[in-house]
């Protein structure tokens, strides 16, 4: 296994995260899927409409990945949700904890489409523990009908042994495809503008801030791993959005004093949040009654 050669495909964006993390692997760059979100349409909705062009993308990667395993000599791909890495003779795997999509009354339709390409990989990985009382993430990572589904337990780049070192009231964990995650941003900064709360905001991007962030929190852009274990670790209270990236890192260091603000007309999130909710105790807040929100 340590003979392995990795190589990590990458969009223009995630580049900059992986040459951080992974500065001595090769890096090659992929197609990037450009789905961003509307202030006013739906999620499922507005990828609707953006069909079309993520169907050409699909096309495209598809056919690049074949030029990457014959110019690397490929034996194994690993997909993270990347619906055109499969390949007819080399074995692919597609990794996701959605089996059971939560799309609202397009459910089904949506449903059937990603079964339709999970099906074309060799195996498919679940980022969730298979025993369902433990789940983290509920009946997304749920369906009886697919084959060769295998259950390797969450992910996370962080360290479980990090030690708490410091006390941070609040940890902003800004995250999300745009323009919400600077909505999201831009709303969790009012809130604390005038707070003397011992605060840390991570904005989870490199651009220059679209408002003036508040002088009265220390404010870091992208952390690297050990950066953002250590904040995670060391806060209080732990304010994010309900993504599953975010939600397996809080699992892993076990923080469980958490506010959800799952990203408005995302069913994945609202569900997941709900569900944190349930299961592990979850503080969940809508985005549009955020301000009503008071300081502990």
């Amino acid at each position: 296994m340590v003979n392995n050669t990795v190589i990590l495909g990458v969009t223009k964006s995630t580049r900059v995260i992986f040459d951080v993390e992974f500065p001595q692997l090769t890096k090659v760059e992929i197609e990037p899927y450009n789905i961003t979100y509307s202030r006013f349409i739906p999620v499922m909705v507005k990828l609707m409409l953006d069909a079309p062009r993520i169907l050409n993308v699909i096309k495209k990667e598809h056919r690049q990945l074949q030029h990457i395993i014959k110019d690397h000599n490929v034996d194994v791909v690993i997909s993270d949700n990347r619906f055109g890495l499969y390949h007819p003779t080399v074995e692919t795997v597609y990794m996701t904890h959605q089996l059971n999509i939560k799309a609202g009354i397009l459910s089904l339709w949506v449903n059937k489409i990603h079964e339709h390409y999970m099906k074309k990989f060799s195996k498919i990985w679940v980022p969730d523990f298979e025993n369902a009382r433990e789940s983290l993430s509920g009946n997304l990572s749920r369906n009886t009908t697919l084959k060769n589904v295998n259950y390797i337990g969450p992910l996370s780049r962080l360290d479980p042994k990090t030690i708490k070192t410091e006390s941070i009231d609040y940890l902003l964990l800004i995250s999300g495809v745009e323009p919400q995650r600077t909505l999201f941003e831009e709303l969790v900064c009012k809130q604390f503008e005038h707070s003397t709360q011992k605060t840390v905001l991570i904005r989870g991007t490199s651009k220059p801030p679209e408002t003036v962030l508040p002088q009265n929190m220390r404010v870091i852009d992208l952390p690297d791993a050990f950066e953002l274990a250590h904040c995670i670790k060391n806060a209080d209270s732990v304010i994010c959005r309900s993504g599953y990236s975010t939600l397996m890192d809080l699992h892993v260091l076990s923080k469980h004093k958490i506010i959800l603000i799952p990203t408005p007309g995302q069913s994945e999130q609202q569900y997941l949040a709900e569900y944190w909710k349930k299961i592990y105790g979850a503080e969940v807040i809508s985005q549009r009654n955020f301000h009503t929100w008071k300081l502990g």
